[in-house]
């Protein structure tokens, strides 16, 4: 076996796996940072092909992706951080069955297509064809994408902060707790934390 045989099969079980946990986890978070490993490790098998735009462009692509809808996540989710525990699939039977249909669906397509197989000159630009070919009448779209989703990862960041235009962004809420009338999970107000140490001293001054 040679070493890009052995790369290929480590890269595809990572795939596989990271996809899997990508269902299996009880964080929103973690599922986009385990979607993201999973489609790193698709593009490195695209590199070992010779498919090196693709591979390259899925590795920026999904990266900025699976960043924005972790940081976003982090911003928005009423479940503080999109960190606790919750489940990630609906329907659970369905999805399975779906899932491994489309699996056995895919396999069979790979198996018994009859795939071409065209030698390419070494000295043929393909890379630069296809640039021109993808990008050549839509570069500006494909730019202004990138600044908006630039502007969209800083903005989840601002939002996202404790310290804000009109104070602490904390000030006067209480996170859910983690179970029914616990503690609050993450960080304590510090109002709340002050009571509490106030009451602690009170009443060990009482006893």
């Amino acid at each position: 076996m040679s070493p890009i045989d052995l790369a290929f099969f480590v890269l595809a079980a990572v795939a596989v796996l990271a996809g899997w946990r990508v269902f299996a986890t009880d964080s929103m978070v973690r599922a986009s940072f385990l979607l993201l490993v999973s489609f790193i490790a698709v593009a490195g098998i695209m590199l070992l092909l010779a498919a090196p735009y693709i591979g390259v462009a899925t590795i920026f692509m999904m990266a900025v992706e699976m960043m924005v809808m972790a940081l976003f996540m982090v911003a928005f989710m009423m479940n503080p951080a999109g960190l606790n525990p919750m489940m990630m699939v609906h329907q659970d039977r369905l999805a399975k069955v779906a899932g491994l249909a489309a699996f056995v669906a895919l396999t069979a397509a790979v198996i018994l297509t009859d795939l071409p197989d065209r030698a390419v000159s070494a000295d043929a630009s393909v890379i630069h064809d296809l640039g021109i070919e993808l990008l050549g009448p839509s570069m500006l779209p494909f730019e202004s994408a990138g600044v908006t989703l630039l502007a969209a990862m800083i903005a989840a960041v601002v939002l996202s902060a404790r310290s804000g235009r009109f104070g602490p962004s904390d000030e006067g809420s209480r996170p859910p707790g983690l179970v029914p009338g616990g503690d609050p999970a993450g960080r304590i107000p510090d109002d709340e934390r002050s009571d509490k140490t106030e009451s602690g001293h009170h009443d060990e001054h009482e006893s």
